[in-house]
């Protein structure tokens, strides 16, 4: 192993032996009778939250009550680092790839290879950034400070693919590349919102979804200070999501006429495990 890699090992160790939450992934011990170092975690089924909206195999929509959820557990998850654990732990690396989906496709945030013990009000400057292009808080990346607000950036990147189903940087109809922020907050300022969002929540009640882009915009505020804390933006989420299932439990037709539209065509033996999904959906309301 090089330097940098066995500091990441052992800055995930450390980090990890410290926390206990139910939506960050739990490290079970480490192997290091083999020529590169392993740490060992909880088995999780599911994948990634990557796969589960970009995966080859996804022939249906993921709902708009799985997708909050998934939200606000990993929004919680970030939360607790940020508030709950001492020191404050920031991420470093928020990105639906280090969001894996365990029994019931609760969220489970992984990899903290890039994290950093923070004590409170404290910055950390970066001699390298660390992350990956597309959810990287630009003020990180300007100014080689790593806060729990670019944490929070980052997470908003998350909430813009779970509501539009593109990539972080993904191609338009003319093959040109393109960043989702920006795409999405340009969107946002020109009242076109609907051209952005997912096709198969567009049917859904028009102030939700302008709530949740507007959790979103607030996330992906240029400048960290106007950025909400994440346990707001957990907060935030719970709220959203209580209401949507008050109307769901109201009038639930909508969306469980799609989800039944869509299973009606489910091929166990091309779509793997993402048909327990639907089953969770129209049996548990999750």
């Amino acid at each position: 192993m090089n330097m940098d890699q066995k500091d990441e090992f052992a800055q995930e160790m450390v980090i990890l032996s410290q926390i206990n939450h139910r939506n960050v992934v739990k490290l079970l011990g480490c192997c290091l009778e083999v020529e590169v170092p392993m740490l060992v975690y909880e088995c999780i089924p599911n994948g990634t939250l990557f796969e589960l909206m970009h995966g080859k195999n996804r022939r249906f929509p993921v709902s708009l009550d799985t997708r909050l959820r998934i939200a606000q557990e990993s929004a919680e998850a970030l939360a607790y680092l940020h508030s709950s654990a001492s020191p404050p732990i920031v991420h470093g690396d928020v990105k639906s790839p280090n969001i894996l989906l365990g029994d019931n496709y609760t969220a489970k945030v992984t990899d903290f290879g890039a994290s950093r013990m923070l004590p409170t009000d404290e910055i950390q400057f970066m001699t390298m950034v660390q992350g990956t292009i597309g959810y990287l808080d630009p003020e990180y990346l300007q100014e080689r400070q790593l806060t729990e607000k670019s944490d929070v950036y980052s997470f908003g990147v998350v909430l813009l693919e779970l509501i539009t189903i593109k990539f972080a940087i993904y191609s338009d109809s003319a093959g040109e590349k393109k960043k989702l922020a920006s795409s999405f907050l340009l969107a946002m300022k020109e009242n076109g919102l609907q051209f952005i969002l997912d096709k198969n929540i567009l049917d859904f009640e028009a102030k939700l979804l302008q709530e949740i882009a507007q959790l979103a915009k607030c996330c992906l505020s240029m400048r960290g200070e106007e950025r909400p804390l994440m346990r707001e933006v957990a907060e935030r989420l719970r709220s959203i999501r209580s209401t949507w299932r008050e109307q769901l439990i109201q009038n639930p037709s909508r969306e469980t006429e799609c989800l039944i539209e869509n299973s009606s065509h489910y091929d166990p033996s091309s779509t793997g495990q993402h048909g327990s999904l639907m089953a969770l959906d129209l049996e548990s309301g999750r």
